[in-house]
């Protein structure tokens, strides 16, 4: 799996067709999708003219997720299947458990009650979904399978009992949620840990006006983008980053090791701040609601 990932949480159609095109020019050849997203048609098109453009699909590598309403074992494979058929893909290299929260089964992907509470479905455990996920590549469908928006207590049970072991965790980090307790976890066991949100979402004030990311990009030569997805490679972790423009995919896919000193420099600051609360809930923030 490419270090660098493109990820494909783009509200408009449109946008999401050209950010692609952008990013594959840039040098992107990971791709993280979801069902969740909505959007994954649409990314099958980008995909399939960087195809035909003469890009070869061994040389892409693509995720997609299981979203919460489809935890229950027989929901597994034709939710897979359906996000194949979107993606215009004939296998997947990645398939990821979305959340660890399983919602009401059904096509309302955010079911709620009539107090606008989230409808969960207590009939099903993670480690059940999880056996439906294996099967999927014991049959050739994906070759790998792994977890996402989890934290430490809830993956090691997973990994303890799971007979084909998760290859990837995708989490929210940076520097203000560096994640260092799951990261060990996951070197030690030979999973990729991919970071979600390495700028921050983009959210301003934030990481890119921390003083410290600022002062190292002056020195550098880097800009404040730069800085921080360099940091989170150094630091072994795989990334994903969602530049909307030419120019900014070109920004992100151009990064380079930093110094010693600036790096140990940001595992220095002591600003904590989580940005997505999917972990509490299993409904991802930044997506807009129920159609």
């Amino acid at each position: 799996m490419p270090v660098l990932g493109f990820g494909t949480l783009i509200p408009d159609a449109a946008t999401t067709v050209s950010a692609i095109r952008d990013a594959l020019a840039a040098g992107f050849r990971h791709f993280d999708c979801a069902e969740r997203y909505r959007n994954e048609r649409e990314v099958g098109e980008a995909l399939q003219k960087g195809l035909a453009g003469g890009i070869a699909r061994e040389d892409i590598f693509i995720t997609t997720k299981l979203w919460n309403t489809n935890h229950r074992p027989e929901r597994v494979e034709p939710a897979f299947d359906a996000s194949l058929d979107r993606l215009k893909l004939n296998h997947l290299d990645l398939y990821l458990i979305h959340t660890p929260f399983a919602f009401q089964a059904g096509d309302d992907q955010d079911p709620r009650d009539q107090n606008g509470n989230v409808i969960y479905d207590r009939g099903v455990t993670l480690l059940d979904t999880w056996g439906a996920m294996e099967n999927l590549v014991d049959r050739g469908k994906c070759r790998a399978i792994g977890l996402s928006d989890i934290s430490l207590n809830e993956l090691i049970p997973v990994y303890e009992a799971a007979r084909i072991k998760p290859a990837v965790v995708q989490v929210e980090s940076h520097p203000y949620l560096p994640e260092t307790e799951l990261l060990e976890f996951c070197k030690k066991k030979d999973i990729v840990f991919l970071a979600f949100a390495p700028l921050g979402h983009g959210m301003r004030p934030g990481l890119l006006e921390d003083p410290v990311i600022l002062a190292i990009a002056i020195r550098t030569g880097k800009t404040p983008a730069q800085v921080l997805l360099a940091w989170a490679a150094q630091r072994g972790t795989a990334l994903l980053t969602t530049p909307k423009s030419a120019a900014r995919a070109k920004e992100n896919f151009n990064i380079s090791a930093l110094p010693e000193d600036a790096f140990h420099e940001i595992n220095g600051i002591q600003t904590r701040q989580r940005l997505n609360e999917v972990v509490k809930t299993g409904s991802p923030g930044f997506i807009p609601q129920g159609k």
